[in-house]
């Protein structure tokens, strides 16, 4: 799977570069991807944003920045193009699942105030919140939407069909796990 990521803070996902993101990597599950959304910026100041028509607070990440940046990262690919926003579907395991079945998939990150509208309209495909809150930005949003659908890639746990036993693959949550020693404290 490819996964682009469009960012103001593309050093914001060097976690995906550990663990078995990492490894997805590595072994060619994952082929992973920023994009500084202010390289498609026109003036020296590099502005994404600008305040919002008809007042109210906040800056609105501005559409004549984004929607060439997504398509020239998109190109001719049909990949859905994700956005991070808290007025998204609630990621659940049957959403990362539908996610994993796409070869590529485009997210982007939020920030400020949010998006013109427009670029809902033009090319956004998908929205995904990952709970009923607020963050400061999508960067957080997105790597937890990579990593519950790459780990459902096969092979990407080592064990097949290791995420067919994950909690909430069926349903359930798992049952209580232990290590040695067998007893500790006087638990066990």
């Amino acid at each position: 799977m490819r996964v682009d990521v469009l960012t103001l803070f593309p050093s914001m996902f060097a976690p995906m570069h550990e663990s078995m993101m990492w490894k997805a990597q590595d072994r060619g599950f994952l082929e992973f991807a920023t994009h500084d959304i202010r390289d498609w910026t026109t003036d020296r100041h590099r502005t994404v944003d600008d305040t919002p028509y008809g007042g109210g607070g906040g800056m609105v990440l501005k559409v004549d920045i984004l929607v060439p940046a997504i398509e020239a990262v998109r190109g001719d690919s049909e990949a859905p193009v994700i956005l991070m926003s808290p007025q998204g579907r609630v990621l659940t395991h049957s959403i990362a699942q539908e996610l994993a079945q796409h070869e590529r998939m485009i997210l982007v990150c939020g920030h400020y105030e949010g998006f013109d509208e427009r670029i809902r309209e033009l090319i956004v495909t998908d929205e995904i919140s990952i709970g009923d809150y607020v963050l400061t930005s999508g960067e957080l949003a997105a790597m937890v939407v990579i990593d519950s659908v790459v780990r459902l890639l096969p092979g990407v746990l080592g064990a097949e069909g290791g995420a067919d036993r994950d909690s909430h693959a069926d349903g359930l949550l798992e049952y209580p796990h232990y290590t040695r020693p067998a007893a500790y404290r006087g638990l066990g």
